[in-house]
């Protein structure tokens, strides 16, 4: 199904946030929009409806990023990177 990435993504995006009414709508033309439910009233529609790579890219960039994980490994290989200015 085209939609796994776009509800996996907006499921990360949950899990960041810690708000559960984080949804994703699905236009009659192929185009996902990130949606944001109220209490009361009509959902809050946030950006623009996009293509399915485009809206994962923008979910993925929205809210709290998650930091990366650094193992003892990763560190000592990026110091190795680092151009030595002697």
């Amino acid at each position: 199904m085209r939609s796994t990435r776009a509800t996996a993504a907006v499921e990360r995006l949950k899990a960041r946030t810690g708000n559960p009414d984080y949804s994703l709508v699905l236009s009659a033309s192929g185009l996902f929009q990130l949606v944001l439910a109220k209490a009361a009233g009509p959902a809050d529609k946030l950006g623009d409806a996009l293509p399915l790579d485009d809206f994962v890219a923008y979910v993925n960039g929205y809210g709290p990023q998650t930091p990366r994980r650094m193992t003892k490994s990763d560190v000592a290989f990026e110091k190795q990177l680092v151009k030595k200015t002697s």
